[in-house]
């Protein structure tokens, strides 16, 4: 027969195992922690090139090459971190198809934006407007587009790979009136609902 002591030892074992799950689940959650809070891959596309349109000289899948693959984005906040890429929503130009939000394509001059799919959120901000701040200047812009964070590598999407889960994907337009320099290709930026 076991003693009290010896009894008590797995329910002790379970308890001390759940808190120190419980502490780690919690630590986890915090953003940078790196852990659940944190927007991890889901998976990997393989690569396959094609025709890739360079107008803005966009990344273009290599065949092979495995590309992240993300459902998330970070969590949105009054100042939310991302990176600011160039993209054109002209027909033919290097965006693809029409956009998802109104099925058009929008000329270079309007300020107009793609999000990364966990932003996107199913079309949930098609037509709000944004605040973009960057090198001490801000503007506003229309999110007319998703940034695809999961599909790519295909013709709908320029043969580019899926979009990080950070992009604010904008054209022309939105970088002239933050004063950027569009070779830049990509700058760290912060952006707000408004």
């Amino acid at each position: 027969m076991a003693t009290a002591s010896a009894r008590a030892l797995p329910a002790m074992a379970i308890f001390l195992m759940v808190a120190l799950s419980s502490s780690h689940m919690a630590s986890s959650l915090r953003p940078g922690a790196g852990g659940l809070g944190m927007c991890r891959a889901s998976g990997y596309l393989p690569g396959r090139s094609g025709n890739c349109e360079k107008s803005n000289d966009p990344d273009c899948c290599e065949d092979g090459k495995e590309y992240p693959q993300y459902r998330c984005s970070p969590p949105v906040t009054a100042s939310t971190k991302a990176v600011l890429t160039l993209n054109s929503f002209e027909k033919g130009k290097d965006g693809g198809g029409p956009s998802e939000c109104d099925n058009a394509y929008h000329s270079d001059a309007e300020k107009v934006v793609a999000l990364s799919t966990g932003w996107f959120s199913n079309m949930a901000r098609c037509g709000h407007q944004i605040k973009i701040s960057a090198n001490g200047n801000s503007v506003y812009a229309k999110v007319v587009d998703e940034c695809d964070s999961v599909h790519g590598c295909d013709d709908e999407h320029n043969f580019e790979p899926p979009c990080d889960n950070n992009i604010v994907d904008a054209s022309p337009a939105v970088w002239d009136a933050l004063g950027l320099d569009q070779s830049l290709g990509m700058v760290d930026i912060t952006w707000s609902e408004e």
